[in-house]
């Protein structure tokens, strides 16, 4: 029996490193990695098709949910997008600021909270940073601050659960992603209040940084900023990119009130427990196509033009659910966290989440974050578990601790988006705002542990 359980540790082990090792190399897709290598290794361990069918079989109804979910979820904000629902209130904010450097960097983590209310960080940065960039440049501020506010807002807001850490979280410790996720609600509050105060922070210390150069004659300011002319040529952008697309949006009045009052009904709903969340976002995506576009040609392209993002992700988690089910119902999962229990120091044991939730930041730098949830955080589960730690504390420490890093990582594709977009460097970026978010990631951690989110 016990030469079971070594065998079973150590193809656990040959499972998990190989697929990190070839994520982080760029090797394979996820989908590849997550569903042959656990499938060669449940084979290795001595299971046969009838043991796999059942463990994939478990994965899968782990994952559906989530998979559903998903795909809704991400058309429906991306309508929501290509009608124009944020863009009026992108631009108030652009007014606000009046040219003040402090209320410009507050306005622009706002900005980027709002944009990344569809959980696609692509889409953030293509709002966030054409609209800001030029007022930044008038004001001589530094875009690699741009990009940092960018990063944190959307950091944070991104716990939302069509955002994908949460799914992946909610995933790997097998929990409802609605149930999951409402316990977050308030640290993503305190999220935001802490962001607010950072951004007034590092404005005040970009005015300063201003002053100096002008005072050195490196620069010369402008006493008159045209915030008219920057907030309107937003809004011609958004308007023209929406004259080329081939779809255009119904021209009704009140369409974008519409859109608020049936978004606000969409996520009421889920967050009180009426509907699953797919279902919710299944009937948002049925209503909010006739209401934003006409004609069946019409309303179906629209959904085309999301698909390739929605079925990407959904893809995702479901090679995951094929690691998670081989993982779990095979026993080789609990055979590695013993292993790993039996050589880890004993004072380290109680606290192995919360040390790895401090580490979230540098191992985004180290990890894709599929290694992170689907390999990584089962196994600091299964620690943590010896102990008498909930899973669901274990999955808000790991995640928390890391979500914030997700947008200083070379391996975000958003990231490298917006790094082109704001003619920066990525070099410069990650030295720029690395220990910034890392230092914000260990304060909101802290806060979790504080109100009893995560537990000690």
């Amino acid at each position: 029996m016990e030469d079971v359980s070594v065998w079973l540790t150590i193809v656990g082990l040959l499972i998990i490193f190989s697929i990190v090792g070839l994520l982080i190399a760029s090797k394979v897709s996820p989908i590849v990695g997550m569903t042959i290598i656990p499938i060669i290794g449940a084979f290795l361990a001595g299971f046969n098709f009838t043991d796999l069918s059942a463990f994939l079989t478990d994965g899968s109804e782990r994952v559906m949910g989530v998979v559903i979910m998903f795909i809704f979820a991400i058309v429906y904000f991306g309508i929501m997008q290509d009608s124009g629902l944020f863009n009026p209130f992108i631009r108030f904010m652009i007014l606000v600021t009046k040219g003040n450097v402090i209320i410009v960097a507050m306005a622009t983590a706002v900005i980027g909270m709002i944009a990344q209310l569809d959980g696609a960080g692509a889409s953030t940065f293509l709002l966030c940073i054409p609209a800001l960039l030029p007022l930044y440049k008038e004001l001589h501020m530094s875009r690699y601050l741009l990009l940092l506010l960018v990063a944190l807002s959307a950091s944070v807001i991104n716990m939302i659960p069509w955002g994908g850490p949460s799914a992946r979280a909610a995933t790997a410790i097998d929990m409802e992603l609605i149930e999951f996720y409402l316990p977050l609600i308030p640290i993503q509050g305190i999220g935001i209040v802490l962001i607010l105060a950072l951004a007034a922070l590092l404005g005040i210390r970009e005015k300063r940084k201003i002053s100096k150069k002008a005072a050195a004659g490196e620069i010369t300011k402008e006493e008159n900023i045209n915030i008219l002319a920057i907030a309107d040529n937003f809004t011609q952008k958004q308007n023209e990119e929406m004259a080329t697309a081939k779809e255009q949006p119904r021209d009704i009045k009140g369409r974008n009130w519409a859109n608020l009052i049936l978004t606000v009904l969409v996520l009421g709903t889920m967050m009180a427990g009426l509907l699953e969340p797919q279902y919710a976002f299944m009937i948002g995506v049925a209503l909010a196509l006739p209401l934003n576009y006409q004609g069946v040609d019409n309303q179906m392209n629209r959904v085309k033009v999301h698909a390739p993002n929605a079925l990407m992700m959904a893809a995702v988690i479901l090679a995951a659910g094929v690691f998670l089910g081989v993982l779990n119902k095979s026993d080789m999962l609990e055979q590695i966290a013993l292993a790993a229990v039996a050589i880890m120091p004993a004072f380290v044991i109680p606290f192995i989440h919360v040390i790895v939730g401090i580490l979230g930041v540098p191992l985004d730098l180290l990890t894709s974050t599929d290694a992170y949830y689907f390999a990584l955080l089962p196994i600091v589960d299964q620690i943590a578990s010896t102990q008498g730690i909930p899973s669901v504390s274990t999955a808000y420490s790991m995640m928390i601790g890391n979500i914030i890093g997700t947008f200083v990582s070379p391996f975000s594709p958003a990231l490298w988006l917006g790094i082109g977009l704001a003619s920066a460097n990525m070099g410069k970026h990650i030295k720029y705002s690395f220990f910034w978010l890392w230092g914000f990631s260990i304060v909101l951690l802290g806060c979790a542990i504080l109100i009893g989110v995560v537990s000690l």
